[in-house]
């Protein structure tokens, strides 16, 4: 659990010392990781389940830091 934790502290650590389009290239990488893995489902693959809900969760993580990005600048 607390590797867990430091890895999502790391994310976002990393995420909100990004520009907005490093932050848009790394939510087009997850949703990627997202599609493969419901592709390696689908065909019978061998996928860790946890790994769909952390890729899920990454996801807003980052759209939140772009969020917050685009707040901080006066965007909407």
């Amino acid at each position: 659990m607390a590797k867990e934790l430091q890895r999502v502290e790391n994310l976002l650590k990393e995420a909100r010392g990004k520009k907005a389009a490093d932050l848009n290239a790394d939510i087009l990488e997850l949703r990627k990781a997202q599609f493969s893995l419901r592709l390696q489902r689908a065909t019978g693959t061998a996928v860790k389940p946890d790994q769909f809900g952390k890729t899920r969760r990454d996801i807003a993580r980052l759209k939140t830091v772009q969020r917050e990005l685009r707040a901080k600048n006066g965007e909407k």
